[in-house]
């Protein structure tokens, strides 16, 4: 077992084109680690073991007649209880959705996957509603850190990202308002990308306007451009999707380091100018800025110049909690998470002229970072100022904020300007906890972000390293150098 939960979706392909090994095999695999290890971290919140199995044998026996299908045939994913999926029901963490009233639906990415092939492992838990950057919900509970459970996995793609690790999957389904793929993937040590606005279809429309992003989690970089030349595909439903580029974001990414970051200028800011960042932190994404620089790209230690936009994001983020609340009764609200009634209710009290300078904001830090990227391809910042904290909590002990963007400075600004980024493991604290650090690419410059990573994690791999919790049951746990 402990082979096929180590596998990337690359891997596993190749074992089935070879035929070394079958999708009910991998897949088997995976839903018995996921009934080992969920128990601990609560990254699923639904499992049905019979309905993946028949996705699995309906993949098998396409390889068995030589006839694969689309580019993830046979590849288990998981898919965060937000996206729409026919077969099995969408709450979103709430007890205000009637789950029968979701089924029969299917979102882009979700169609994208099955016209692929994929196999879907079962939903992952969200924060209600996915509203803030850690996961618990009044439906599921506390969703936790694979690396240590007493701590967080970050939000709202928190089951997600605690699945990834423990190998419950090679690829999962996040989305991103504020930081959603990012703030997980960073916690809890895998790849997370937020693609440009409007690369990735979207539908129903979020709550949360333009802010809103669909993308990739996965343990490796390959992985998840291959995910994104899954999703990327066109589907009409979603009005603020772009005209499709066709990109082949795996062929991208060939080649040696030095010649992914050959003529690329990186800006490198650790603070983006106003953040306070733990040290082991700074100095591990420091570390990470020396390597990408020793590898041939132009590096320059610099900021963007911009102030923090917290204010106008809160305005437009908590705006668009109101607008997710605006149909329940008030006898609903009593069943939900009751910090999520209250922003929503504190954002229903904003004008719309509020609203429209949170707007005239937005537009003026999207001009900024244009003009920025004129001089600099990517920028680098650490995807957090500090590692994870207690599960639970919104917020870290004695945080000086109640809200939880208060500790996510480099994430939401960057979702007001729907440009891609993407978190990438870059280290661990001495407490042995995830460091991730951040690429932001121009807007529609995915492939520039996704090949930096790229050349990034070539260097400097961690994918050796896996949680303790991985390991438990294995016979191989006490040789292989389990976690840190």
């Amino acid at each position: 077992m402990n082979d096929f939960i180590r596998l990337s979706a690359i891997e596993l392909l190749k074992g089935y084109q070879d035929k070394q090994f079958s999708p009910v095999e991998a897949t088997e695999a995976m839903l018995a680690q996921i009934a080992r290890c969920n128990p601990v971290v609560n990254a699923y919140n639904l499992v049905d073991e019979e309905t993946t199995l028949a996705f699995a044998r309906e993949s098998e026996q396409r390889y068995q007649q030589g006839n694969p299908k689309g580019l993830l045939d046979g590849v288990p994913v998981a898919i965060k209880d937000v996206f729409l999926t026919p077969q099995w029901p969408t709450i979103k963490g709430s007890k205000t959705i009637d789950p029968k009233s979701t089924l029969g639906k299917e979102a882009p990415s979700v169609a994208a996957l099955n016209r692929n092939g994929a196999v879907p492992l079962g939903k992952t838990t969200t924060p209600e509603f996915g509203w803030k950057g850690v996961t618990d919900n009044p439906v599921d509970g506390v969703t936790r850190n694979p690396w240590n459970p007493d701590k967080t996995a970050g939000g709202s793609s928190g089951g997600s990202a605690a699945a990834v690790p423990l190998g419950m999957g090679p690829l999962a389904l996040g989305t991103d308002a504020g930081g959603s793929i990012r703030i997980p993937a960073g916690f809890s040590g895998l790849v997370g990308l937020k693609p440009s606005f409007g690369e990735v279809p979207h539908w129903p429309a979020s709550p949360f306007g333009t802010l809103a992003h669909a993308g990739p989690m996965t343990w490796t970089v390959p992985d998840c451009a291959l995910l994104m030349n899954v999703l990327a595909e066109a589907d009409s439903r979603d009005t603020n999707a772009i005209p499709r580029r066709n990109i082949d974001y795996l062929a991208a990414l060939e080649g040696e380091p030095e010649e992914l970051l050959r003529g690329v200028h990186i800006a490198f800011s650790a603070t983006l100018g106003y953040v306070q960042v733990e040290r082991e932190v700074e100095e591990s994404v420091r570390a990470a800025a020396k390597l990408l620089q020793s590898l041939g790209a132009e590096v320059t230690e610099v900021a963007p110049g911009f102030d923090d936009p917290l204010a106008a994001f809160g305005h437009l983020f908590y705006g668009g909690a109101a607008n997710a609340l605006r149909n329940i009764s008030k006898k609903q609200r009593m069943l939900m998470d009751p910090q999520l009634v209250a922003v929503s209710e504190k954002a229903a009290q904003l004008s719309m002229l509020d609203y429209l300078e949170a707007a005239n904001e937005r537009a003026a830090l999207c001009e900024r970072m244009a003009a920025f990227h004129k001089k600099y391809d990517l920028l680098l910042t650490p995807t957090l100022p500090i590692t994870a904290f207690t599960a639970g909590r919104e917020v870290p002990e004695d945080w000086p904020s109640t809200r939880w963007p208060s500790w996510t400075p480099f994430t939401y600004p960057f979702n007001m300007t729907g440009q891609p980024a993407i978190s990438v493991p870059c280290g661990f604290d001495s407490a042995g906890l995830p460091i991730g650090l951040q690429l932001v690419g121009a807007r529609f410059d995915d492939r520039a972000v996704l090949r930096a990573a790229q050349a990034y994690q070539l260097a400097a791999p961690l994918t050796d390293k896996r949680p303790d919790l991985f390991f438990e049951s294995s016979d191989e746990g006490a040789t292989v150098g389990a976690g840190l």
